[in-house]
């Protein structure tokens, strides 16, 4: 998982396109892409793209409303028999609103399906939320994933920007990332970094791209299909980078020794961590 592209799930036209591009996960969203009125009819269209077509490699979750926003329950019933691979829960208040999803798609899933629907939750979208990533464990059975979000953190905590005059997140934005980055890899799940907001600035978004897999982040979310390609090539490994988490593991025999030198540099075992995750792609 390196890209993650939302699609409104109002626009048949406009999931068919996503589907047919090359994100690795595709977002078709009925929260804020979809205006109250237009729900019931874009589950509806949800639920049909989910039937359609897709390559075997990409996986096809659905963002659904707040648990307790009142559209939820409805958004569960309309697009789970069409087997979606995942639901991308928004604005949890805590690890305990990913058992509560949990629980309710025990009930729709069958016995054929129990436990096969998978969980990315967006991790930082309230104060509760955000919180609880250093207070509590997201480890759930069922999570694949945490993304965290600055845009709806914004409003949920009074904030009149996410970003300084240079274009760099500001502190409060930067906790939350560094939460969410923490609490996945504590979980054994994704961290999943936030959205670029300015499609027109493709040396941008490859930027930070480059910085959250610099910093441990496995994955970033799109919300352009052109922003897929950009996000894909900082978030793929190198030639080089795989030649040396070849060498690393060779040189320390996988494990059966516990430092070695490989050029000139000491390498021990977070080194051969690091290789192995490398190696595993």
């Amino acid at each position: 998982m390196r890209s993650l592209l939302f699609a409104p799930g109002a626009s048949a036209k406009m999931m068919a396109k996503a589907m047919a591009g090359e994100a690795d996960v595709v977002i078709l969203d009925l929260e804020d892409s979809v205006a109250p009125d237009a729900k019931p009819a874009a589950r509806i269209t949800v639920a049909a793209a989910l039937s359609e077509q897709r390559r075997p490699e990409q996986k096809l979750y659905v963002r659904v409303n707040p648990l307790d926003g009142g559209w939820c329950a409805d958004d569960l019933a309309a697009i789970m028999p069409a087997r979606p691979d995942g639901i991308m829960l928004p604005k949890p208040e805590g690890p305990q609103d990913v058992e509560r999803l949990s629980q309710q798609l025990t009930a729709l899933e069958g016995a054929a399906d129990a436990g096969r629907t998978r969980i990315i939750a967006i991790c930082s979208e309230t104060a509760a939320g955000t919180l609880s990533l250093a207070a509590q464990s997201w480890r759930h059975p069922r999570l694949a994933g945490l993304l965290w979000g600055a845009e709806d953190l914004a409003a949920a905590i009074g904030s009149s920007g996410n970003r300084d005059a240079d274009g760099r997140y500001t502190a409060p934005f930067q906790l939350a990332r560094n939460l969410c980055l923490f609490a996945a890899r504590a979980a054994g799940v994704v961290p999943i970094d936030a959205v670029y907001t300015d499609i027109r600035n493709p040396d941008g978004l490859a930027a930070e791209a480059t910085g959250a897999r610099r910093d441990g982040f496995s994955a970033k979310a799109a919300i352009h299909p052109a922003q897929v390609a950009v996000i894909n090539a900082a978030f793929s490994y190198t030639e080089a980078e795989i030649t040396w988490a070849r060498r690393v593991v060779e040189v320390l025999k996988d494990g059966a020794i516990g430092a070695a030198q490989l050029d000139g540099q000491m390498v021990d075992v977070p080194h051969l961590l690091q290789a192995r995750r490398i190696l595993a792609g």
